[in-house]
């Protein structure tokens, strides 16, 4: 690795205007910086290495063709955007990359008139570009509109429907579809094959281009021989090339193209970008190109944490912990080793889940559906019909996209499908797009659903087992955090549906606590026992149904109950105490919800966003003595 200070011509750039009298040679020594700025900043920071390493030419090519933020570039996902970043006057800011108050590590409409959309899931550009397509030629202005998609998000059923309604309209959109051949995980499914065969089917790409010049060189014809030669046009097609997916949909496609050359994108995109139809062009790069460890193995490098550049090696904190993931793997592979009806389920998200070791030894009971989450919980739901036990394991934020599915398909039915769903909760640098926090709120509304929260890794594995006893669905919702485990250990007995659990009891007050901040609240208890305020510590365990035995005791013994909850305060657990509370009929009890705002929140280390919204145990008995909640407080 060269030295960043030195960099000639990175340093110069304030926006892509910059580049355009650049030539060949000075973009590639460009690229080069660019590459080496992103490798040092994620080395410190971490990030999303491989496939913005993957897009740097691309990135270039698309500022020095087109003049944003005039014309739109809409990227997809985010992923693959730090050159972008890079080009469009965020070179100084970059080393705040992911840090709490610095730059995103996606694409964010409040940090550059660059970024149009703030963007962190999968298959959204082509829709949204489609629209801002869609309303230039309303509104009569003339600009260019270009998503930039990866393969691994063509899959989604959202992309999909982008592409049909854009070939109906035959809007002046273009396409790039920047094929690394990676996803997180392993690319799955017949779009994946599909262009797989396109990239090594060099006999279509000659035939092709051989056949243009001769249809471009015949002299005019009539209308019924043009008609003819047409015919013959899409006849060679269809023999060499299934499908022809992406000239069906009503684009013209162009491709595959050597995604760093840089030379050819530019003369591509000159010849392309002018044409006024829907255009794909099909672009190939290699994810984590530059950086010897992330090429050979970018779904490791796909998103990191900090690591050692010379080696690539992580660079973690040593802990004796497991985290909730770990739990998870290990409990579902033994669960299934009794179960044989136990079926695993997830979306392209196979390592970060904890599904590896069971896609090892059960593979014909692992599901990996790509990208898409929708048909994931569809699926399951038919799984579940036909006799299994499937074990639905997504982001808490991914399954937001399967909302409708989750209430037509499986509640409506009530049919047993387990949801698992990791990183709930605050998750960190990704930000708002990531951050867990809203599944409380939208899953406890479900009619026919239990939703449970661990307070430890042990509990989340008495939560799977128990969950195979009951006939409905349910959710576990557990964060991406080391599954801390309670100080004194956790009882092994099975776990009664709705049933909570008393952790320490307290005259003064009581803290029902969700999940992860079960240890919070015994943590808030202690502090203030010092004090004289004695206060009882519960583990909901159960979000839905609730406990409502354990709430008439708590009332009994106290007027004052505090909740708290890694998630929004609309909606989440706070309100379902409240609800029953007013359900049954409980006076003279106060009840103070501690969760977070309503709004989206920012990226920054968990422990840094729990302090700024005064949800760490500090934070919490400071609350606790400035409102005086012991002194007469009224409900």
């Amino acid at each position: 690795m060269g030295n960043i200070m030195e960099n000639k011509y990175l340093n110069k750039i304030k926006g892509p205007e910059d580049i355009k009298d650049f030539e060949i040679s000075a973009l590639e020594i460009l690229a080069g910086e660019i590459r080496e700025k992103i490798i040092e900043t994620t080395s410190q920071n971490g990030g999303h290495i491989a496939a913005s390493l993957g897009t740097v030419e691309l990135s270039i090519a698309l500022h020095k063709c087109l003049k944003s933020p005039s014309d739109k570039i809409i990227w997809d996902v985010g992923h693959q955007s730090y050159a972008h970043k890079l080009l469009t006057g965020r070179v100084k800011s970059f080393d705040t990359l992911r840090e709490m108050g610095g730059i995103s590590g996606f694409p964010n409409k409040d940090e550059s008139e660059h970024d149009h959309f703030t963007a962190g899931h999968s298959g959204t550009s082509i829709s949204s570009a489609l629209g801002l397509a869609t309303a230039r030629d309303l509104n009569g202005e003339d600009y260019k509109v270009v998503a930039v998609i990866g393969d691994a998000s063509l899959t989604t059923g959202l992309a999909l429907e982008g592409l049909n309604h854009a070939g109906h309209l035959g809007s002046n959109l273009i396409v790039i579809l920047n094929d690394n051949e990676h996803a997180i995980s392993r690319p799955v499914g017949a779009i994946s094959r599909y262009l797989n065969k396109i990239i090594t089917n060099r006999f279509y790409n000659k035939i092709k281009d051989e056949y243009e010049k001769v249809i471009k060189n015949i002299p005019k014809v009539g209308e019924t021989a043009f008609k003819a030669v047409r015919k013959f046009q899409e006849s060679i097609k269809s023999m060499l090339v299934p499908g022809i997916l992406f000239e069906e949909f009503g684009f013209r496609y162009f491709g595959p193209i050597n995604g760093h050359d840089i030379n050819q994108l530019i003369s591509i995109f000159n010849n392309t970008f002018s044409l006024k139809e829907p255009v794909l062009i099909h672009v190939i790069t290699k994810k984590g190109k530059g950086y010897t460890p992330s090429e050979l193995d970018p779904i490791k490098f796909h998103g990191v944490s900090s690591f050692d550049i010379e080696s690539g090696n992580f660079l973690t904190c040593d802990s004796n912990d497991k985290t909730f993931t770990e739990h998870f793997g290990e409990k579902i592979v033994s669960l299934s080793e009794k179960n044989e009806k136990i079926v695993a389920i997830t979306a392209a998200m196979k390592d970060g889940v904890g599904l590896d070791k069971f896609a090892d030894k059960f593979p014909a009971r692992f599901f990996d559906v790509g990208i898409t989450e929708e048909h994931a919980v569809t699926f399951a739901a038919g799984l579940a019909k036909g006799g299994f036990r499937p074990i639905v394991a997504i982001y808490s934020t991914f399954l937001q996209r399967s909302f409708d599915q989750m209430i037509h398909d499986v509640a409506l039915q009530n049919l047993p499908v387990i949801f698992c769903l990791d990183r709930a909760g605050l998750v960190g640098k990704d930000g708002p797009t990531h951050h867990g926090v809203f599944d409380i709120a939208y899953t406890r509304v479900l009619p026919n659903f239990i939703v449970m929260a661990p307070k430890d890794g042990i509990e989340l594995e008495m939560m799977m087992a128990s969950s195979l006893k009951w006939n409905n669905p349910v959710v576990i919702r557990y964060p991406r955090d080391n599954a801390r485990p309670y100080k004194e250990k956790t009882a092994l007995n099975p776990i009664e549906l709705g049933k909570s659990e008393w952790l320490k009891k307290g005259k003064d007050a009581a803290i029902i606590a969700v999940g992860n901040m079960v240890n919070t609240a015994l943590e808030i208890s202690n502090i203030l026992s010092k004090e004289g305020i004695e206060l009882g510590v519960i583990n909901a365990r159960f979000i839905k149904p609730l406990d409502l035995a354990m709430l008439e005791e708590v009332s009994s013994g106290t007027q004052y109950i505090i909740t708290m909850e890694e998630g929004v305060i609309s909606g989440g657990f706070g309100s379902a105490v409240l609800e029953a509370i007013e359900e049954e009929n409980i006076e003279n009890v106060n009840v103070k919800c501690l969760a977070l705002p309503n709004k989206f929140i920012e990226h920054g280390s968990r422990e840094e966003l729990l302090r700024k919204y005064h949800m760490t145990a500090v934070e919490i008995v400071s609350f606790i003595k400035m409102e005086r909640m012991f002194n007469g407080a009224k409900r």
